[in-house]
């Protein structure tokens, strides 16, 4: 009986203790310029994701995040708010002319930075 108990509070212990498992996503998202990254990135500054890292060169964004907490799906739609296109939600086109003019990719827009 004695070692069933302690068993079972060392079961306990160790799924209380178990740090969140996060996973990693990288899909496009149109944008210009370091403006943009740091939008895109701050759009992700919530709970529940670890990191977020835009490479405007590139179009690409990489997140880690706990699937627990958050849905992929909603890193798409966090970006889309912020007005900027990913290849799963586009920006309403609202949100994408709130964007300042350099930023406007869709137009073509460059930023000289």
């Amino acid at each position: 009986m004695k070692n069933l108990t302690i068993i079972t509070f060392a079961a306990l212990a160790m799924s209380f203790g178990k740090p969140p498992k996060y996973e990693t996503v990288t899909f496009t998202v149109e944008g210009t310029c370091s403006m943009c990254k740091d939008r895109i990135e701050e759009a992700l500054d919530k709970r529940g994701i670890r990191k977020a890292i835009y490479n405007p060169e590139e179009k690409s964004l990489t997140v880690t995040y706990n699937p627990k907490k958050i849905e992929e799906i909603q890193l798409h739609n966090l970006v889309a708010i912020a007005g900027h296109d990913t290849e799963l939600v586009k920006a309403t086109n609202a949100a994408y002319m709130a964007l300042p003019g350099c930023c406007r990719y869709r137009e073509g827009a460059t930023c000289d930075d």
